[in-house]
């Protein structure tokens, strides 16, 4: 049966469904290893099961040693936890200083900044480059209050920001590539949440480019209220953070966001001071210091403020910001991927038996009928009061994958969870609004109500009514291709964070027929493809004889066996390889003869 996406064979099972069928053919015959297949779900929870002896069977000394281990792991997740919660905050910030000259260059551009197709390319690439939809949001909110940029212009922008920041989650899933399930968990996962956010921007952007609703919604809202300049939005993350960030790296946000306003520098993104001191230059009056106990300004005396360095480890540096960016980037990939693997560890030692039963009861549970599906709405609600503790949606989304590749929340779950981080963040950044000068006040109030709306819409749209949550089956369908092929996971992240946004790019500085006439045709073409493949497996009859399959094209066009065996043979390093009985499975789902006349 051809994949619903690729046109090619369906994704093969997972490898323990071979070994079952293979166990028990000998006297079922082919009839049950159908129903054996069917019956298998990869994405069910997996059973962590209790292998260490029960409390009342431990002695004194075993359950005390039982106590010190338990304990000794919880700091461990908690140390690990915290890591990597630093480690996310120092990658935003070398991929800021790799990506400050680009994201420059990019706003510079007025004719792009107007094309609602290429202010949407233009949001995903900035905040895939700086790691920080936050940074992008205040980039966004000066070049507004500024007047180089109108409302309608930014809305695009904000598309694009919601959607860059999705790459983090992707990036975090990538370190349990090493085993096939949890990896099919993890990065389905974390493209649940990209592909919630691609959907809404698709949607959204050609009805705001025609009528402009988010835009006015905002300004009716905004007309409606009486704003006044508040104090600072809470921080709670960042000051249990600083404190070791700050000892490694500290950057001049008034830098990048001036570049972006006009008021470019060649100074380094690098922060060098941090704060004056008041000096006090002595005059003639030689003997008034010593009488008065102290320096006193006479007739040719002054005071000067002296700057203060910054105490990081880059501060008085001779490297260029590239130099320092590719340094941090090693680094802090290297503490993410070790705090990942340790935290997976721990969690899969911890949650086992008991502990994980009373975990997955409290995560996962439904209210009972007929009010079972509010539980959906509480977990939008508990992503979004947790996201506005951590101040930070990507921690939040990065710290969920990981639970998920273990099999302790599952992906129907994590769902809604993701949609309440968005809107969580968004509330997050209200509140940094209404911290904004008075100047700035309004376009910055605008600028994130837009955001908030932007997210609520997404809700009303993918999530409201059930047989519109596509996002769950299309990540699904990713985790399973992942599991099989896992340079899958790279081709995602790079067609749908670099390389399809840079061609839309492209087509729409080339001009609106252009972008219409191709985008046009793709669309249409995908379509079609989508309407004949559930055809196939719904209603075949309905379908001319030749199209009820699709043997007749070519095999690189139907599967992606002959792309799997180019990558294995330009890469034949073992994270590119297939995973054991791999070839045993393609072959039989892709010659359904073999199941029809033997065993496997």
């Amino acid at each position: 049966m051809p994949h619903p996406l690729t046109g090619g064979p369906a994704p093969p099972a997972p490898l323990d469904t071979v070994d079952l069928v293979d166990q028990r053919l000998g006297n079922a015959g082919i009839s049950g290893s159908a129903s054996i297949l069917e019956d298998m779900d990869p994405w069910a929870l997996p059973q962590l099961k209790d292998t260490s002896q029960s409390w009342k069977e431990l002695s004194a000394a075993g359950r005390a040693l039982r106590v010190l281990v338990s304990f000794l792991k919880a700091c461990g997740l908690l140390g690990g936890l915290y890591l990597f919660i630093c480690s996310l905050d120092i990658l935003s910030s070398a991929f800021q200083l790799l990506g400050s000259k680009v994201t420059r260059d990019i706003f510079k551009d007025d004719v792009a900044l107007s094309n609602p197709v290429a202010g949407l390319v233009i949001g995903v690439l900035v905040t895939v480059l700086v790691q920080s939809s936050s940074t992008s949001s205040s980039i966004v909110v000066s070049m507004v209050a500024s007047k180089l940029l109108t409302v309608r212009a930014s809305v695009p922008i904000i598309m694009g920001v919601n959607v860059g920041t999705s790459i983090t989650s992707t990036l975090v899933s990538m370190a349990q590539s090493g085993d096939r399930d949890e990896f099919r968990r993890a990065f389905g996962g974390s493209a649940v949440h990209g592909i919630f956010n691609w959907l809404t921007a698709l949607v959204l952007l050609p009805l705001e480019s025609a009528a402009g609703p988010l835009e006015r919604l905002s300004a009716l809202i905004l007309g409606a209220a009486s704003l006044q300049p508040g104090g600072h939005a809470p921080d709670i993350l960042k000051v249990l953070t600083r404190p070791l960030t700050h000892l490694i790296v500290q950057l001049d946000a008034d830098v990048l966001t001036g570049s972006a306003t006009g008021n470019a520098t060649n100074r380094s993104l690098i922060k060098r001071w941090c704060g004056t001191r008041e000096q006090m230059t002595a005059g003639n009056s030689s003997h008034c210091g010593a009488a008065a106990g102290g320096p006193c300004l006479g007739t040719n005396d002054s005071a000067s403020e002296e700057p203060l360095p910054c105490r990081h480890l880059f501060a008085g540096t001779a490297l260029t910001d590239l130099a320092v960016g590719l340094i941090l980037l090693a680094a802090s990939l290297l503490v993410l991927c070790s705090c990942l693997v340790l935290i997976v560890k721990l969690l899969n030692s911890t949650l086992r038996g008991r502990v994980a039963q009373a975990v997955r009861t409290v995560i996962n549970a439904d209210f009972p009928r007929p009010f079972g599906w509010l539980s959906g709405y509480l977990a939008i609600l508990v992503g979004a009061g947790l996201t506005f503790v951590l101040q930070s949606s990507s921690v939040f989304t990065a710290a969920i994958v990981p639970l998920i590749g273990v099999g302790v929340v599952s992906l129907e779950r994590a769902y809604p969870l993701f949609l309440g981080s968005n809107i969580g963040t968004t509330t997050t950044a209200l509140l940094a609004a209404l911290a904004s000068p008075s100047d700035m006040l309004l376009s910055a109030v605008q600028v994130a109500l837009i955001h908030f709306f932007f997210n609520l819409a997404g809700i009303l749209l993918w999530f409201v009514v059930p047989i519109l949550r596509l996002p769950v089956p299309l990540a699904k369908h990713f985790g399973n291709l992942t599991a099989s092929y896992r340079w899958v996971a790279i081709a995602y992240l790079l067609l749908c964070f670099l390389l399809l946004p840079l061609a839309a790019f492209g087509l729409s500085l080339a001009g609106a027929a252009v972008l219409a006439a191709v985008g046009g045709t793709l669309l249409v073409l995908a379509l079609l493809v989508a309407l004949v493949n559930v055809l196939q497996r719904h209603r075949p009859a309905w379908l001319p004889r030749r199209l009820r399959s699709w043997a007749w094209l070519p095999l690189w066009l139907r599967s992606l066996e002959p792309w799997d065996r180019l990558v294995r043979r330009c890469c034949p390093c073992k994270a590119c390889s297939p995973p054991q009985a791999a070839a045993k499975e393609a072959h039989c789902y892709e010659n359904p003869q073999v199941l029809a006349s033997q065993q496997l």
